[in-house]
């Protein structure tokens, strides 16, 4: 098929609609709903540019717009081809979807900046359609390095410390490591061929060149874009930006960033080199540059998937999720054969549609009840319904269940490893076994959280052993006291102690709270913050003890009564240095409640005295420990005594907050951001939430729950009818336009 080129500046266009929209979002700034109504015209707008192409793309027709010559020989282009369609068409569609979810998400959580968020949400999405539309490798080289730019602040939203390590790390692998790898393959296959325009098919004077050169140009391309889809060891920067709002981590792992790294892979797969070339581009021990890549690609989804079953932080068992399912569409680009390049172009919109519903379920979760560990989850399917049971459906798709879009994409890998394998090379049939392998893996991250949800009660918890407790389990309960603490079969799984030290605010068990002002008995190193807030009641109630302790010694003398064999006599208390004890004005010994220097929001040595805070998540060091821990909610808690107050609910509505006291600033803003932690069930369980309430939107806002509807149920249409949605008849016209005959559709 002859593609019949059309001069439309409608690419341009796709482009410039939300960036222009960007300085109309920031100029309405002192107007929230003007604000967010140019973000929802900006993305229906570009929708609509986007989907007129499409009738004419799936006949044949390729749409070109230049804006004259960078360098001799190299235009700066925008070209609508087919394969540019896939991913164009899918991101500004999901822009929709995400534009009314993050709406919900930023005045749900309350969040600073939402000015500069949308209006860098808006400029990420004109280089994504950049990116989409580039119509060679030079275009793309800049609209990838403008879309590392716009992401920075999205990912640095925050302002934390955490947060701007995560942008700088972001930074220095997908612009300075990624795209300097990304320019040096675009110059050397310019030194090589004299052209790096895309090529349905590849560049042919690739073909003739030296094979060494060509191979190391493959893998400096190949590598620079796979940094951006997180293949391993290339992946440490997308984990860490979770610090990042979770609509971000729906752009960053559904909608552009990785699925621009992805889609740049496929460019130098399907368009540079060729799908020939890259099979016959040969390595030692029977191996070829496209085996080499799925090799890559299956070596990280294992990793990855492996490692995601011990995320107990939910968001980070989603990022390495990410990593892993990102790899299926690297691995079926180095499966020469129909059916291996189909099943990885479908998984580009099959993984959209399942991995922004698992996202937008997860950030639901936190505006809602500020619950974001996995182990805090029991029983939260009564609270949330809607939100859960769209998550389990996404979690079946992503593992491969029938009548899922996961499911069609992965089935035509299968087939396309074993057909490689059958006719081309043994090697393929590992390939086969990986992509098996990691079907189970997915099963087994993704069950925990259903059964957690759905199938657990909050005061019979079973601490999963794969997640971070020991083997077989640790059965506790996730319901506080309801004094604010913590239910007394809980201190060894909330950084406490156990059995007699229920209480999250230091306390002791029982009858010994009330005497030491809420202090550990036995315990140097406590944190004694309320200590001036609780002074002069801890001192009367002292004087008091001391004073009834004296009279009742005095009236057993004066009574000539017979002293109690229980209380030792002076003689028997071994001899003190009672001038080196802490002593009042008044010379009565107090014992000194000043705490040491060690901060305590860093993980306590593992020690078995007992006096010491236990990390009760190994694998997420970096996140707040202790199930339901928060200090602030923990004082809370112990001076009001109204758990309700404390874990963030409302009592008469029944409705769950953020999880901590709120602490306005001036701004207004819930003071959440500074990983205090206080989800999970408030005291007396999860509110149920019955069917009808949550149609009625008692369940959350529907600013977030429609979003999530809507992707879930993309995701099942694309499994029940891909071809009606247009994505697979798009995906085989690419393929049948880029397989030499011999190897053209079965």
């Amino acid at each position: 098929m002859t593609d019949a080129l059309i001069t439309d500046p409608r690419p341009l266009l796709a482009v410039l609609v939300s960036f222009v929209a960007a300085f109309l979002i920031v100029a309405s700034h002192r107007s929230p709903n003007v604000r967010e109504g140019w973000t929802i015209a900006a993305a229906v707008a570009k929708f609509g540019i986007v989907a007129s192409m499409l009738p004419a793309v799936l006949d044949g027709a390729v749409f070109e717009w230049s804006l004259g010559a960078f360098l001799p020989g190299i235009e700066f282009a925008l070209r609508a081809d087919a394969l540019g369609m896939l991913f164009a068409f899918l991101a500004s569609g999901l822009w929709i979807v995400t534009s009314f979810y993050s709406i919900g998400y930023m005045r749900g959580n309350d969040e600073t900046n939402q000015t500069r968020y949308f209006a860098a949400f808006a400029v990420s999405l004109s280089a994504t359609m950049g990116i989409a539309f580039a119509g060679n490798l030079v275009t793309i080289f800049v609209f990838y390095e403008i879309l590392s730019i716009a992401t920075y602040p999205l990912v640095a939203h925050d302002e934390t410390p955490e947060a701007r390590s995560a942008g700088r790390k972001y930074l220095a692998y997908t612009m300075f490591g990624g795209g300097v790898l990304v320019l040096a393959g675009t110059a050397l296959v310019y030194l090589i061929a004299g052209n790096v325009s895309f090529t349905a098919g590849g560049i042919q004077e690739l073909a003739n060149a030296d094979p060494g050169l060509a191979m190391l140009a493959f893998f400096l391309l190949a590598i620079g874009f796979g940094v951006k889809a997180g293949i391993m060891p290339l992946h440490q920067w997308l984990p860490e930006a979770m610090v990042a709002p979770t609509p971000v981590s729906g752009l960053l792992h559904a909608v552009a960033v990785v699925k621009s790294g992805a889609f740049g892979v496929s460019r130098v797969v399907l368009d540079v080199f060729g799908p020939e070339l890259v099979f016959d581009l040969s390595l030692p021990f029977g191996f070829s540059a496209g085996l080499v890549l799925s090799t890559i690609g299956a070596i990280t989804l294992t990793a990855a998937s492996i490692i995601a079953l011990r995320k107990d932080h939910l968001k980070q068992r989603l990022a390495y999720s990410t990593v892993s399912q990102l790899s299926y569409i690297i691995l079926g680009l180095g499966l020469f054969g129909w059916y291996g390049l189909v099943g990885a172009l479908l998984h580009i919109p099959a993984h959209a549609f399942m991995k922004l519903t698992l996202f937008f379920c997860a950030g639901n979760l936190h505006v809602s009840t500020h619950t974001d560990y996995i182990s805090e989850m029991a029983g939260i399917g009564k609270r949330m319904p809607l939100t859960m049971g769209a998550f389990t459906v996404a979690s079946l798709g992503m593992a491969g269940i029938p009548l899922l879009a996961g499911f069609v994409s992965k089935y035509y890998m299968l087939i396309g490893g074993i057909r490689m394998g059958a006719q081309l090379t043994p090697v393929a049939y590992y390939l086969v076994g990986a992509l098996l392998l990691s079907g189970v893996l997915n099963i087994a991250y993704f069950w925990p959280v259903i059964y957690t949800a759905f199938f657990e009660a909050e005061d019979a918890h079973d601490a999963k052993p794969l997640v971070d407790f020991r083997m077989g389990g640790e059965s506790r309960s996730t319901l506080p006291a309801a004094d604010g603490g913590r239910a007394g079969d809980d201190a060894a799984t909330d950084g406490g102690r156990a059995g007699d030290d229920a209480a999250t605010d230091g306390g002791r068990a029982a009858d010994d709270a009330a005497t030491d002002g809420g202090r550990p008995e036995d315990d140097p190193d406590g944190d004694d913050s309320n200590d001036e807030d609780n002074t002069a009641d801890g001192e009367s109630d002292v004087d008091e003890v001391v004073e009834s302790a004296e009279g009742d010694s005095a009236g057993d003398r004066e009574s000539g009564a017979e002293p109690d064999d229980d209380v030792p006599d002076d003689s028997e208390i071994p001899d003190a240095e009672l001038d080196d004890l802490p002593t009042d004005e008044e010379g009565v010994v107090r014992p000194d409640f000043n705490t040491s220097e060690r901060d305590f929001s860093e993980p306590a040595d593992r020690v078995d005295t007992g006096d010491y805070a236990v990390d009760s998540r190994p694998s997420d060091a970096d996140v707040p420990f202790g199930v339901g821990r928060s200090d602030d909610a923990a004082t809370e808690g112990s001076e009001s005594g109204d758990a309700e107050v404390a874990h963030g609910r409302d009592p008469d509505s029944g409705r769950e907050g953020h999880g901590r006291g709120v602490d306005h600033d001036e701004g207004g803003h819930d003071d959440h951001d500074d990983h205090g932690h206080a989800g999970g069930p408030p005291a007396g369980g999860w509110h149920h939430v019955d069917g009808l309430d949550a149609l009625l939107g008692r369940e959350s806002t529907w600013f977030t729950l429609g979003p999530i509807l809507t992707a879930m149920s993309l995701a099942v249409l694309l499994g029940v009818i891909p071809y009606e949605m247009g994505f697979l008849e798009l995906i085989e016209l690419i393929v049948d336009t880029r397989l030499p005959e011999e190897v053209m559709r079965p």
